[in-house]
């Protein structure tokens, strides 16, 4: 895998690493945590990017959009618990129904003009729809560009549909959760799993408490995928 990365990114992260490109671990947003700790009239405003499909959006059941009871907002409260200074815009450029190849279509028109300083991509739950290596080089899109601009990404695996039984390794959701951990490490981008969460609740038989509707988490499972982005910005 390592072989599709540019020559002077793969030098990059074998120099990181020792010669095994990995997930970025806590220091990944070490620069944008001193930012958010930063104090006017010194501070900026921080802009963090939430692309995908209708999960981040804030799909519920019957088409409902529950905004300020979805991920991206609920993590903004948590973030903002933790840094009291900070200025900090959440902004969903999330679609409900797309997935990983049409968010890459617009990625430059739709994402990048918003300056993120980091992008949450989530759109795994939709991809298991189109083939592996289509939604892979979608993906790889969207990181390369990210990355060129030196915009940080964090990578997000899939929230259930109860029509899948997660705990099934032979599952058609697993191999699309495997691949983000793999373009995770491939570009040691940030990596949020709320997956292997969602799959413990599975086999605890408590996965209708975490669900709104067959394919949307309510507010408790949303707050899941919220303790995972947050772990990057602690």
């Amino acid at each position: 895998m390592l072989k599709h990365l540019p020559v002077v990114l793969f030098l990059t992260l074998l120099a990181a690493t020792g010669g095994v490109a990995q997930v970025a671990d806590t220091t990944y947003l070490s620069d944008l945590k001193r930012e958010l700790r930063t104090q006017w009239p010194k501070n900026r405003r921080i802009n963090i990017v939430f692309h995908g499909h209708s999960v981040p959006a804030g799909f519920w059941d019957n088409h409902e959009v529950h905004t300020l009871e979805s991920y991206p907002n609920l993590f903004l409260k948590t973030l903002k618990a933790h840094y009291p200074y900070a200025v900090v815009n959440v902004i969903v450029t999330a679609i409900g129904g797309e997935n990983s190849l049409n968010g890459a279509k617009r990625f430059e028109t739709e994402v990048l003009p918003h300056q993120p300083d980091v992008i949450f991509i989530d759109y795994a739950l939709n991809d298991r729809f189109s083939p592996l290596d289509k939604t892979r080089e979608a993906l790889e899109k969207m990181i390369r560009t990210a990355q060129a601009k030196n915009i940080k990404v964090i990578l997000v695996t899939p929230s259930p549909d109860q029509r899948i039984g997660i705990s099934d390794p032979s599952n058609p959701l697993d191999p699309y959760a495997a691949q983000i951990r793999e373009l995770a490490k491939q570009y040691r981008t940030g990596l949020a799993d709320p997956y292997i969460d969602f799959q413990k609740v599975v086999k605890e038989g408590k996965l209708k408490e975490v669900m709104s509707s067959i394919n949307h988490p309510n507010e408790k499972g949303h707050m899941m995928i919220v303790e995972r982005l947050a772990s990057y910005f602690y």
